[in-house]
C-alpha cells in the first residue's frame, strides 16, 4: 500500500532577484516557480510551500521583439464602456512594478492559493528595498 506523505509544516525563506537586464516572461516564470514551491522537493500542490520573493530594480526589465510598442493591458469593470487599455510603455512609465505582477499573476494557479502567492511577492523599481531584517538571500535567475 502506498502511502502519501504531506509537509505541511514547510519553512519559508526570503529570496532576493535583481531584475536588471532580464527578460519579462523568462523572469516571471522563474518567479512563479519560487512562489509555488515548485523547486523543493517538499513541494504540495494544495499547500502555500513556496518562498517570499523580492525583486528589485523591477524598471530595468528587458523586452524582447517589438513588445515595447506593440503589447497593450485591458482591464473591463463590468460596466457599458467599462474596457480601459493601456500600452506596455506607458504602463512602465506609471508603474514599472504592474508589468512583472501582471505578468507573475497570470503564472500562478487561479484559485485562492494563487493570491495567497502572489501577496508573498514584493517588487520595487529601484535596487532599495525594506526587506533588510529578513535577511534575503540572493540567487541569480
Amino acid at each position: 500500500m502506498k502511502k502519501t506523505k504531506f509537509f505541511n509544516k514547510e519553512t519559508r525563506y526570503w529570496v532576493l532577484i535583481d531584475a536588471k537586464d532580464k527578460v519579462l516572461g523568462r523572469l516571471s516564470s522563474r518567479i512563479a516557480k519560487i512562489l509555488q514551491g515548485k523547486h523543493k522537493p517538499t513541494y504540495s500542490p494544495n499547500f502555500l510551500c513556496g518562498d517570499k520573493v523580492v525583486v528589485i530594480n523591477a524598471k530595468h526589465i528587458r523586452l524582447t521583439g517589438k513588445k515595447w510598442d506593440t503589447k497593450t493591458y485591458d482591464r473591463y469593470s463590468g460596466y457599458p464602456d467599462g474596457r480601459k487599455e493601456i500600452s506596455l510603455k506607458r504602463l512602465m512609465g506609471k508603474n514599472p512594478c504592474q508589468a512583472l505582477r501582471i505578468s507573475v499573476r497570470g503564472m500562478l494557479p487561479r484559485n485562492w492559493l494563487g493570491k495567497r502567492m502572489l501577496r508573498s511577492l514584493k517588487i520595487y523599481s529601484e535596487d532599495k528595498h525594506i526587506h533588510e531584517a529578513q535577511n534575503p538571500s540572493k540567487i541569480e535567475v
